[in-house]
């Protein structure tokens, strides 16, 4: 198996954090994957939860991950490849390998004439990550499509294939950030796409687009869309979306409602409703705030942007000051999308009452 001792991870994060591992795993096999060291332990046993050599991080492409500190954790990097389609009378069923790319993948299935991915075009990241969030944009979710996902389990070296109700998806959640975290890895996703498809127009943007557009017009416009109002990474370092859309109840929502009858807002099939994150943040009047080297984009609030910190902890930062503003303005509390790793691991952080707060005159 391919691996790395003293590795940077500078270019396998879409932050540009400087970070480094002190091994770095790249297994492509089933084979491969038990032979990795016994670094999965048990995380809840006593001798080994204070035990910096046996904590490990999972990375896919690092679009939505933040390296906190200069010395992350021994990372583990599936390659799996490899796209698979399997035509049936009414509908495809199309497996990929966790290694390859999403927005590819989007385009490879629009190519060959299976359509219901294009809501998802350009979002970063691998398929492999894509599960684990239950990454969703424009009216669409992955769960949307999912048939099954192949999930190596560590403690028993074995494979188990999850069907799309095992993996209990929710809004920007799943069993793999729950139950089953780093418990093991994933290394092959199904997807199920129906031939009658219809173009999923709902959301805001899409609206425009004529009933009857093309899978490739939606995706075009997808594309517009979300170029328009995220940054490239490659060009200014970002891991889009930092914060999750929150959720509130009927009761709250109808107060801020009344206080705010303009506020964007999305009914749920439970009862409560999702708020848009971003233009919380845009009231507080941070949209385009930036701090020293890392900032708000000017163009989309959602989205915190690194102009040239080295450091993990300035977003940190930056992102708690965010949360004290909206909690202060609205009430609510946004939580991370992305992910926190730190030397110990994934580490998740909350709105502390100690933060120091970044002063309004260093808006430049």
């Amino acid at each position: 198996m391919h691996s790395n001792r003293n590795y940077s991870l500078q270019s396998s994060n879409s932050f540009n954090i400087k970070a480094s591992c002190s091994h770095i795993y790249f297994p492509s096999t089933l084979a491969e994957l038990q032979q990795l060291p016994e670094l999965t332990a048990d995380k809840t046993s006593s001798n080994t939860s204070d035990n910096n050599a046996d904590s490990f991080y999972i990375l896919g492409e690092g679009s939505n991950t933040l390296f906190v500190e200069s010395q992350a954790p021994i990372i583990i990097q599936p390659k799996f490849t490899g796209i698979d389609i399997d035509e049936q009378d009414d509908h495809f069923v199309v497996t990929v390998g966790a290694a390859e790319n999403w927005h590819k993948l989007v385009c490879f299935c629009l190519a060959q004439g299976i359509y219901g991915l294009e809501n998802l075009a350009l979002i970063p990241g691998s398929v492999g990550a894509a599960p684990v969030q239950n990454i969703g944009a424009y009216g669409v979710e992955f769960a949307d499509f999912c048939q099954q996902v192949q999930w190596y389990e560590f403690a028993s070296k074995t494979l188990h294939s999850l069907t799309k109700q095992d993996c209990r998806f929710a809004y920007r959640d799943s069993i793999f950030k729950q139950a089953h975290y780093n418990k093991g890895l994933i290394t092959q996703v199904t997807f199920n796409f129906p031939k009658a498809w219809q173009a999923n127009l709902t959301y805001a943007g899409l609206d425009t687009l004529a009933q009857n557009s093309t899978a490739l017009e939606v995706m075009t416009q997808v594309i517009a869309l979300r170029s328009r109002k995220l940054p490239d990474p490659k060009q200014l370092p970002n891991a889009g979306s930092f914060f999750k859309n929150p959720l509130v109840n009927q009761k709250v929502f109808a107060q801020l409602q009344q206080q705010y009858p303009k506020i964007p807002h999305y009914p749920q099939a439970n009862g409560e409703v999702k708020l848009a994150a971003g233009w919380l943040i845009e009231q507080t009047g941070l949209k385009g705030f930036r701090h020293e080297a890392v900032g708000v984009h000017q163009q989309q609030a959602l989205v915190l942007v690194n102009y040239g910190s080295d450091f993990g902890s300035d977003i940190i930062s930056l992102a708690k000051y965010i949360q004290r503003q909206v909690v202060d303005k609205f009430s609510v509390l946004l939580t991370p999308e992305v992910r926190m790793v730190t030397q110990q691991g994934e580490r998740s952080f909350s709105l502390l009452p100690d933060v120091n707060p970044i002063g309004d005159n260093s808006n430049d």
